[in-house]
């Protein structure tokens, strides 16, 4: 491999870590909290993507500065998040809280199967794009290699910076300290007077801003299509169980990893880059069944 090409790839890798990590932010998220394998989340970030199209379009026609659109991503996953977000959490998902994982499961998968076809009869089977927001930003000279400033600044900064941001919200702040000690017991959170329900809709609205974020900030830079939100919540899935279920900064972890692995495959194996995701996550389960970054706990008897 030529230098060009692995500073292509490592480009490439680094962008897509950026937003595979904040589609598993929120998939992992939820689950420490509410303790449910949300499969819906996959729909949230293909509604985010298609809704900040949509608004990158009508922006576009109104003759709207590059500061403008970005904000119109941001505002499309502000609104898909907390819109389907609490519409799942309190219409569906609070009510098989304390069933089987197993039930759950179903439930969120038939959620996310509505959300496909509702997804479908909105937009259509067409293509979506903001790619104009790309074009807007430029590019920039990697030795020989030039790169667009959207995914190799814009996209990590954004998620290094929700990552971040997270970390002082839940240490630092009082809500974030009340999602913490529900996460770490429901019952005793509630025998000391935090309002359990509140604290996972607030999770459930927050991991869905963040999956939808996941999309708005990936239509820029591919087609939007019907199945995308599969594709995500699938790679998401492999980050999660690498980085094992409820870890914040393992799940930025896998996902650099992840994504680096991926798009080195593309320039070197390309009939692996589909499976190199899968191969790694194999990889860390065979010898940390809990994932790289859970530590394990005595069981009860």
């Amino acid at each position: 491999m030529t230098l060009d090409l692995f500073l292509l790839a490592l480009a490439d890798g680094i962008s897509y870590a950026g937003l595979l990590f904040l589609v598993s932010l929120g998939l992992t998220l939820i689950f420490g909290v509410m303790g449910i394998v949300n499969v819906a989340h996959g729909a949230l970030y293909a509604f985010g993507g298609y809704t900040a199209a949509t608004i990158t379009a009508l922006l576009i026609k109104a003759d709207a500065g590059t500061v403008v659109l970005l904000a119109g991503l941001l505002c499309a996953a502000l609104v898909v998040g907390v819109i389907l977000g609490s519409g799942l959490e309190a219409g569906l998902l609070r009510r098989v809280q304390d069933k089987d994982p197993i039930l759950q499961l179903l439930v969120t998968f038939a959620a996310f199967m509505v959300l496909e076809d509702v997804q479908r009869l909105i937009w259509g089977t067409e293509p979506y794009t903001a790619s104009d927001i790309v074009s807007r930003l430029g590019t920039l000279d990697l030795f020989d290699v030039t790169y667009t400033r959207y995914q190799l600044i814009l996209v990590p900064a954004v998620a290094l910076s929700i990552y971040l941001g997270l970390l002082y919200f839940l240490r630092r702040t009082p809500l974030g300290r009340q999602l913490v000690v529900v996460t770490h017991n429901r019952e005793v959170a509630t025998a000391l007077g935090i309002n359990a329900k509140r604290i996972g809709l607030l999770t459930f609205v927050l991991g869905g801003v963040l999956g939808a974020l996941g999309g708005a900030l990936a239509a820029p830079t591919t087609s939007l299509v019907p199945g995308a939100g599969t594709d995500m919540i699938v790679l998401s899935f492999a980050v999660v169980a690498t980085a094992g279920l409820g870890q914040i900064t393992g799940a930025l972890i896998a996902a650099v990893l992840i994504g680096l692995a991926r798009a080195m495959a593309v320039y070197t194996l390309p009939e692996l880059e589909v499976a190199v995701p899968y191969l790694i996550m194999v990889a860390v389960l065979l010898v940390r069944p809990n994932g790289l970054f859970t530590v394990a706990q005595a069981r009860r008897i």
